[in-house]
């Protein structure tokens, strides 16, 4: 190694924190290797001093009486050429001068050095992102694949790929964009890690507001809940223990400008702050606003109903029920809208008769009841064939018999 491999070393720790000692150690492996497979030599030691820039390659050898294997062993008048305290059963070094490797053994070192920097690299973003995990950061687009919309984004010293599935639907970026990311997991494969990257997660809704407002980051203000559909709208309660504080107010800012910033930066997404309340009434209440409530009773453990004037009723469900699911999210309720003059009515449901209920006595006295109306309906059934079979010569001779006689009569 020449001064060059040293330099090279330096810029490799100061461009991407690779730290020098880390590939010292790796190169003496990867050199050993090499070596090792030139020589098939087991009994090798490689020494690099980064301070006198000198790298050096010795042989070692077990002082012998006899020697029987002249790769690895020596004897002790040869020994105290290299070492005047060498003694019998003491391993000696003796400084050797490689000859240049052949083309596989050159390959073989290269294969590890490259090797061991990219496992640098990957141990150092693990660090670096793991630290951020939960966190939002931000990213210059480099490259936007124009098949799948995937972007990749440079991050500090690293590059993360967003993928289209974890973008906003109205995210349009252009090459230099910066872009505001979630960290919400990082999976540890076996080539590389992989950091999940989204503008999807509420998170990324909170940690926006812990940055824009102080009040949020000092605990001053709390954010209770959030209820998001990515790209549409957002709902988020909010509360403070300070009686002077509005914590609705802290988060929209002068002239709306706080929440307008995060608006913006999530392309126009509707956010709606609302105050929490530990009484789930008013909470429930709260969460439907901009609708106006009439009233909000208690219908089961945790459902609620609210009652809204005519003109409010789709106000308070939302486009395609949006404000309703949102707010029932938010408040973890389930909530029944209903409009003025709303009347709950019973409905009947039959009650269930299993076999238990019935013992033989009942069975035998409905049997007897079946057994007479079938015999009353064959009766019936039998009547009407008589009537139906009379012939019809005796109904025209009653309709004469009453009939003409009085016709004549009145004639005379």
């Amino acid at each position: 190694m020449n001064n060059d491999c040293f330099d090279a070393l330096d810029a490799l720790e100061k461009e991407k924190g690779i730290p020098k000692e880390y590939m010292l150690e790796k190169i003496e492996v990867a050199l050993m290797t090499a070596y090792k497979k030139d020589t098939e030599r087991s009994n090798v030691r490689i020494a690099l001093d980064p301070v006198k820039r000198t790298a050096k390659m010795f042989c070692q050898k077990t002082v012998v009486e006899e020697v029987t294997d002249e790769k690895n062993e020596i004897i002790l008048e040869e020994a105290k050429k290299y070492s005047k305290r060498a003694q019998l059963g003491d391993v000696v070094e003796i400084e050797i001068k490689p000859k240049d490797f052949g083309r596989i053994p050159a390959q073989t070192a290269k294969m590890v050095i490259i090797q061991a920097i990219r496992e640098s690299e990957r141990e150092l973003m693990i660090k670096e992102y793991e630290s951020k995990k939960g966190d939002i950061v931000t990213g210059i687009v480099q490259i936007i694949d124009p098949i799948t919309g995937n972007a990749i984004l440079e991050i500090g010293k690293n590059q993360a790929t967003l993928v289209k599935a974890e973008q906003l639907r109205n995210d349009r970026f252009k090459v230099g964009d910066n872009v505001k990311v979630y960290i919400s997991e990082i999976k540890k494969e076996s080539k590389g890690p992989i950091v999940i990257m989204t503008r999807l997660h509420s998170g990324l809704i909170k940690r926006m507001f812990e940055l824009e407002v102080p009040e949020i980051a000092d605990g001053t203000v709390i954010i209770q809940s959030i209820a998001r559909e990515p790209g549409s709208r957002t709902k988020m309660a909010v509360y403070t223990r300070d009686p002077n504080i509005d914590p609705i107010g802290a988060c929209i800012g002068i002239k709306s400008m706080r929440k307008s910033k995060i608006s913006k930066e999530l392309h126009g997404e509707k956010i709606d702050i609302i105050k929490y309340s530990e009484k789930p009434e008013e909470y429930v209440e709260a969460a439907l606003a901009p609708a106006t409530c009439l009233s909000v009773y208690k219908i089961g453990e945790r459902s609620f109903r609210v009652i809204v004037s005519p003109e409010n009723l789709s106000l308070a469900i939302g486009k395609e029920g949006q404000n309703a699911r949102l707010a029932a999210r938010l408040t973890g309720m389930k909530i029944d809208i209903k409009p003025e003059g709303f009347v709950e009515t019973e409905t009947y449901v039959e009650p269930e008769i299993s076999d238990d209920d019935i013992n033989e006595e009942d069975v035998s006295a409905i049997e007897e009841i079946l057994e007479s109306e079938a015999i009353t309906e064959e009766a019936a059934s039998e009547g009407e064939s008589d009537i139906e079979e009379a012939p019809e010569e005796n109904n025209v001779s009653e309709e004469n018999e009453e009939g003409l006689p009085e016709a004549e009569s009145e004639e005379e």
